[in-house]
């Protein structure tokens, strides 16, 4: 029998999820996951670096990070006055929280001027990736208790519901040793 766990995954994306219409040439769908135990002492060293930040910069803690926007000293943070080199020391910190929580993280880029199919679905294709390598790296033939449950901001769940359901009773994965896809439904997901 395997080690009983539950991991709590957060989800948030980067970029529009459009195609062939799209505005920025990038999706990028982001998960950061975590075991439940784990959770409340996250969430602790989090709020605990941005009170540092705040005090030492002055970026208020309930401001939502966004890095490009940030690192190019851009609305909303060009008012607080930070140098280059304050912003590049924020992200550093940033960078050093990160490695030291007991997370783990997964990023899946769609590059839309690849893309040769236009009716490919961006939100769908980049979730069933990133579900596919939770499910992979939490091991269900090793781990059968292992199960995730995914957290994710309103505005999209229900496209990103429609297809976890989906690959819960059909999904196909590319095969890295030849053209043909194998089936795999994914069976830790709960909802």
């Amino acid at each position: 029998m395997g080690i009983q766990t539950m991991q709590l995954v957060y989800y948030d994306e980067s970029g529009d999820d459009g195609y062939p219409a799209y505005s920025s040439p990038l999706f990028v769908l982001s998960c950061l996951y975590l075991h439940y135990l784990h959770w409340q002492q996250t969430f602790a060293a989090i709020q605990e670096f941005r009170r540092v930040i705040n005090d030492r910069f002055g970026l208020p803690v309930k401001t939502e990070l966004h890095t490009k926007n940030f690192i190019l000293n851009k609305n909303p943070y060009r008012s607080l006055n930070l140098s280059d080199a304050d912003r590049l020391t924020v992200m550093d910190l940033f960078c050093d929280l990160i490695g030291n929580l007991r997370v783990r993280i997964i990023n899946v880029v769609i590059v839309k001027p690849r893309i040769r199919n236009s009716n490919y679905e961006v939100l769908d294709t980049a979730l069933k990736y990133s579900v596919q390598r939770i499910e992979n790296d939490l091991a269900p033939a090793q781990n059968p208790q292992a199960k995730f449950l995914i957290i994710t901001d309103p505005g999209r769940v229900g496209k990103m519901q429609k297809t976890t359901r989906r690959i819960q009773r059909i999904n196909f994965v590319p095969s890295r040793f030849g053209p043909e896809a194998y089936r795999r439904e994914i069976s830790t997901l709960i909802e």
